[in-house]
């Protein structure tokens, strides 16, 4: 799955489940500037690991800042469990 793939499963993800307005998303923006707070961030992140099968470690998470680095790190993981 490509990082563009990706980043279209988590725009939908937030303007579907976390209600995030469409206007507001875009690859650069961070957690912060959608409004998004802790559990928010955390349920984001759980929902595309398990649609997904994916697990990015704690580790990883804290260098994670925009919704671009979220979608390039689940592709790098895809492609590396393939």
């Amino acid at each position: 799955m490509t990082p563009q793939e990706l980043y279209g499963q988590i725009e939908t993800i937030l303007v579907e489940t976390l209600e995030v307005p469409v206007a507001d998303i875009a690859p650069d923006a961070t957690y912060g500037a959608l409004g998004l707070d802790s559990l928010s961030v955390v349920e984001l992140i759980l929902i595309v690991e398990e649609e997904r099968s994916i697990r990015i470690d704690d580790e990883e998470l804290t260098d994670i800042h925009t919704l671009q680095q979220l979608a390039d790190v689940l592709a790098l993981k895809a492609e590396a469990a393939v």
